[in-house]
């Protein structure tokens, strides 16, 4: 009888970020290192900065909950032990780079600035920029300087966490990406410090500074303010925005016998129900909407007196008024609609958005349907990106997770674009298909030799194969494309294209 043998088992160099080549050419498309250089985000020695800010960027695609996690991913991936060497990244050094206090605003700034430049990422006269805030929260640490007690409305229960105003820049194109992000502190006193207004204002200048173009701003009601309309207008920004229950609105007649002009006072709710009959008649599938024209709103503007004093006075501006319904937004859970009915204009489902482009009412409706896809946003980085997962006790190390993570998802938009760029939106993949199918998928690589070259093969799933698109765009050509260094031209030459 013949014996049987054990079994033997053989250490295979496995992979579970078959997309990291990827990653790394898009982020050489736009610079990144160089920008990084710029900003002042260096160290004198050991492992180069860029270098350790592209594996926090894997790492947040690999949904790595802390840094440990991201640097025994660096250890015992074979590809990224590959494309990293001859470097060695440890725990410490990770820790060390992202709690020191870098210039990430000015690395924000210059990431913009720099999308501005690529075709496929530059904004144009008709784009749109959302704008929102959302939570990120810390659940092991209190009373930290830069955490707040704030109200979670998707668990209904106060949380510590930091508050974020967020821009996202979505190009009619339909490309999208996010653009800049501010940290609200919730104020001692009533009156103190900056409000989120004030930090949008803020991050819409650093637009403008690489910007000139005219564009859209849409937000939802939180952000319906006269001043900040005043804002917008005068920095060539249009706006958009849902309006609250206690809005004024004013409609112009003309009196009949003394044909003077006269503004009669009216609410959203009045105005929604004055169509809504006519609403409910068209069409059932899709959005419904009426636009309703002679529609004004009071605006306050500063003048000089006959005393020389300047005083605020208002007068009468003219806005779009279009009532819609079956907005994405109706979506919502119904605990969340019944506490957005106590502040929200609405009237059996129907809603009142108002906009300062008072001829062209259906560009604004169609600028405020875009607006959904900043909660998408927060969606995908919260369940894919690891957005709520960075726990330091270190401020600067929050700055840093939140402008990689924007890095990343920049990376990532651009990727989907050009995946679903000749494809219908049936067809297409979404966020996180992508990212499970390729960016965080396994692969076997093998290193062997030929002729005295080095090859590097990646036996990937059969899946990634439908996401050849990206493979033929964005591969590296060679094996030195991997590295981080800068080899002669010469070098190039005559070396086979890395499977």
């Amino acid at each position: 009888m013949s014996a049987l043998q054990k079994p033997k088992f053989r250490t295979l160099n496995h992979s579970e970020c078959a997309g990291a080549p990827v990653l790394k050419s898009l982020w050489e498309r736009f610079d990144f290192s160089l920008l990084l250089t710029q900003s002042g985000i260096m160290k004198r020695n050991g492992a180069p900065s860029w270098l350790i800010c592209f594996l926090y960027v894997v790492g947040l695609v690999s949904n790595c909950s802390s840094v440990v996690q991201m640097t025994q991913l660096a250890d015992k991936d074979a590809l990224l032990k590959v494309m990293f060497q001859p470097w060695k990244l440890a725990q410490y050094t990770l820790s060390r780079f992202l709690t020191k206090g870098f210039a990430w605003t000015t690395f924000g700034k210059k990431r913009v600035a720099r999308l501005q430049q690529d075709p496929v990422t530059a904004l144009a006269d008709g784009d749109i920029i959302n704008l929102d805030d959302t939570h990120s929260v810390h659940p092991f640490a209190k009373r930290l300087p830069f955490l707040n007690w704030l109200y979670d409305h998707s668990t209904k229960a106060y949380v510590w966490a930091t508050n974020l105003v967020v821009l996202q820049a979505v190009l009619k194109s339909g490309l999208e990406y996010p653009l800049f992000y501010r940290i609200w502190h919730k104020p001692l006193a009533i009156g103190e410090g900056l409000t989120k207004i004030d930090l949008a204002k803020q991050m819409l200048l650093m637009l403008r500074e690489s910007v000139s173009c005219r564009l859209w701003v849409a937000m939802d009601r939180w952000y319906l303010c006269k001043h900040f309309f005043t804002f917008l207008e005068e920095n060539n920004f249009d706006w958009v925005t849902k309006a609250k229950r206690n809005t004024a609105l004013f409609r112009k007649i003309i009196e009949p016998g003394t044909r003077r002009e006269r503004y009669v006072p009216l609410t959203p709710v009045m105005l929604i129900r004055e169509v809504f009959k006519e609403l409910t008649r068209q069409a059932t599938s899709g959005i419904s909407s009426i636009s309703i024209p002679g529609i004004y709103m009071k605006r306050p503007y500063i003048t000089v007196n006959p005393k020389g004093k300047q005083v605020t006075k208002q007068r009468y501006v003219q806005v779009a008024a279009v009532v819609a319904m079956r907005l994405k937004e109706d979506e919502l859970p119904e605990s969340d609609s019944v506490q957005a009915e106590l502040v929200e204009a609405t009237y059996k489902g129907a809603y009142l958005l108002i906009s300062n482009r008072y001829d062209a009412p259906e560009a604004a409706l169609q600028t405020y349907v875009k607006r959904w896809r900043i909660e998408v946003f927060f969606r995908a980085a919260k369940q894919e990106l690891a957005f709520e997962k960075c726990h330091s006790e270190s401020e600067a190390h929050h700055h840093a997770h939140f402008e990689l993570l924007f890095t990343a998802e920049t990376l990532l938009a651009v990727a989907l674009f050009e995946l679903n760029k000749e494809k219908t939106s049936d067809e297409g993949y979404t966020h996180g298909e992508m990212v499970r199918g390729l960016f965080h998928t396994r692969c076997q690589v093998r290193v062997k030799y030929r002729k005295g070259i080095q090859r590097i093969s990646l036996d990937c799933d059969t899946r990634v194969q439908q996401f050849a698109r990206l493979i033929d765009l964005f591969w590296p050509k060679h094996y030195l494309m991997l590295l981080w260094a800068t080899p002669k031209p010469e070098i190039y030459q005559g070396l086979p294209r890395s499977a």
